[in-house]
């Protein structure tokens, strides 16, 4: 994981520092540069925001000759990174849980995306995260749309030993999520997460059914999951999604498998929603908190 888009950037390393930092020259390599950034996933629009922030930073620094150019570049592209993933909106779902629990309500999750990505086995992670914060869940299956959703969900509840509440297929989703929010606090019950069915983001007619879900639930966050493994298709699913709902923080699923990184760095750039977490496997425990620095850290930090 990740190796391509670092041998990039080791590669870019590299030239800047023997062919010179002129601007000529620099405009020539970052032209290179683009492009494998575009194989690598990473959208057209963030590949001209990175080298043009890079360019800057590096013209800018007025390096001496008996300076490190290396060390010079490699820690140019971090601080280019490094903003381009940090966003103004920091999302702690352990902290806002420990908050609601204190005002004596439920934190309500609202998940969205598209088909296929891992949407419920996600939330599934996010269940055991809870629970490992002494926080208790239940579980809104407010997918009455897929065959053998409601199934899939409840094979999860059952195994993490949480409730789910459900209706029959066909029947009114945000009407699922409303009795689960009400559970949730006649009971006491701290988090309240609400798988909702997969869908096309063109489909409108299930895209207006996903607003009235969140109307309805009113939720703390909507969480849009995403598998990093289709690349810049992720990142217009996000786009798109956020254009409707809004959503607030990303959760990026299969990135244990041969995914290039470079949606990573779209989804939050193009949305200016942090990722808040990573997908890497498919056991309970595999969900990991998304981290910036330590991400650019495994892109440019063995650079030598």
């Amino acid at each position: 994981m990740l190796e391509k888009l670092s041998n990039a950037f080791n590669t870019l390393v590299e030239k800047v520092s023997t062919e010179g930092l002129s601007d000529k020259k620099l405009d020539s390599l970052f032209e290179d540069f683009k492009i494998v950034l575009l194989e690598n996933d990473v959208a057209l629009t963030v590949t001209s925001k990175i080298a043009e922030e890079l360019k800057r930073e590096i013209v800018g620094s007025r390096l001496g000759r008996l300076e490190d150019k290396k060390k010079l570049i490699r820690e140019a592209l971090r601080s280019t990174l490094i903003k381009i993933l940090t966003t103004e909106k920091h999302v702690d779902i352990i902290k806002m849980a420990e908050e609601k629990r204190v005002q004596r309500k439920p934190l309500i999750i609202v998940f969205a995306g598209v088909n296929g990505t891992g949407k419920t086995t996600t939330i599934s992670k996010v269940v055991k995260f809870m629970m490992d914060h002494n926080l208790s869940v239940i579980l809104a299956c407010a997918d009455t749309y897929r065959p053998g959703a409601i199934e899939q969900l409840g094979v999860h509840a059952k195994r993490l030993g949480v409730k789910m509440i459900k209706h029959e297929y066909g029947s009114d989703s945000a009407s699922v999520a409303y009795d689960a929010i009400a559970h949730a606090e006649a009971r006491g019950i701290n988090v309240v997460l609400v798988d909702t069915a997969g869908r096309m983001q063109t489909n409108r007619n299930l895209m207006e059914e996903m607003r009235k879900i969140v109307r309805v639930a009113q939720p703390d966050l909507i969480i849009f999951v995403g598998d990093a493994l289709t690349g810049n298709d992720a990142v217009m699913q996000a786009q798109e999604f956020n254009a409707y709902i809004p959503i607030d923080a990303c959760i990026l699923t299969k990135m244990d498998a041969d995914a290039k990184g470079g949606a990573a760095i779209s989804i939050t750039y193009t949305t200016q929603k942090p990722i808040i977490g990573i997908g890497v496997g498919q056991d309970y425990g595999d969900l990991q908190p998304f981290d910036p620095q330590s991400f650019v850290d495994r892109l440019v930090g063995n650079m030598g």
